[in-house]
């Protein structure tokens, strides 16, 4: 007789805009209306996002609350559009204060600028790289509080990447050397 094997992968399809938690990992989905994404949940810490190349959105899957001492790995297939703005990020947000930070991995034209009317700080060299490092105010802008005035927390590499391991304490101490505090990580 001959064993049939098959691995069914747990998935939830375009879940709305929002956050929940899936597998085990805490998810957050923004998206600006007007365009086209689909994004997936994908059993074990994976997702997939699918877009139309416009339009604004932020997603991905992590913990919640976030680790200060984490390392997060990423990696897998990775293909924008070349003709779109995309950017791969370390991303959350602390509380108490209300800061939305960044590690700026790769971003893969140019077009869009992650440190636009930025105020650079300094540079830290983590995970095999420089790291370009700059803060910026929003003014009335989307938060995890809603509307709020906040800061923005963001370290560049130098060299791109779309796959490797993030050593985040060594961004959150630079940071705190250059006066940049967080608060309460919320994810």
């Amino acid at each position: 007789m001959r064993e049939i094997r098959s691995e069914l992968t747990a998935r939830q399809s375009n879940p709305s805009p929002g956050q929940g938690t899936f597998d085990g990992f805490f998810w957050s989905y923004f998206v600006t209306s007007g365009f086209d994404t689909v994004f997936t949940n994908i059993a074990g810490g994976q997702y997939e996002i699918q877009w139309d190349g416009s339009g604004d959105f932020v997603v991905g899957q992590g913990q919640n609350p976030g680790s200060k001492t984490a390392e997060v790995t990423f990696g897998g297939s990775f293909e924008p559009n070349p003709d779109s703005a995309v950017i791969l990020s370390v991303y959350g947000w602390s509380e108490n204060p209300l800061v939305e930070y960044y590690i700026n991995e790769f971003n893969n034209n140019g077009q869009f600028d992650i440190t636009f009317e930025a105020t650079e700080k300094g540079t830290v060299t983590s995970d095999g790289s420089e790291y370009t490092i700059f803060t910026h105010e929003q003014v009335n802008q989307p938060s995890i509080q809603g509307t709020a005035t906040f800061n923005q927390f963001i370290s560049v590499r130098q060299s791109g990447r779309t796959s490797g391991t993030v050593t985040v304490a060594n961004h959150f101490n630079a940071w705190a050397s250059l006066g940049m505090e967080l608060g309460t990580l919320n994810y």
